[in-house]
């Protein structure tokens, strides 16, 4: 007669948990938590894509000042040993 209360118990139990379980998933399937969920996942991709340019824009301007340096040092040492200069391209205009 334990025996089967505890059985009854632990089914009774394994139902209500399942239960839960159940409602828990069909909430998050609603056409509304779908959307919401790719609405928020959309948003952190965006996100990572405006940090990526910056970073990128970033590196590109760094980068463009070091060769604008670069090209400056290199055009005083040109007219110091008073060698002909070369029309220099810009980086802006190609």
């Amino acid at each position: 007669m334990i025996g089967r209360l505890v059985w009854f118990a632990a089914g009774a139990g394994a139902a209500v948990w399942t239960a839960g379980k159940v409602r828990s998933t069909l909430r998050r399937a609603t056409p509304e938590a779908i959307g919401q969920r790719v609405t928020g996942s959309l948003a952190g991709i965006g996100g990572s894509a405006r940090d990526l340019i910056d970073q990128v824009r970033a590196a590109m301007a760094e980068r463009e000042a070091e060769l604008r340096a670069l090209l400056d040092e290199r055009g005083a040492d040109s007219r110091r040993l008073g060698l002909t200069e070369q029309p220099t391209r810009s980086l802006d205009h190609p």
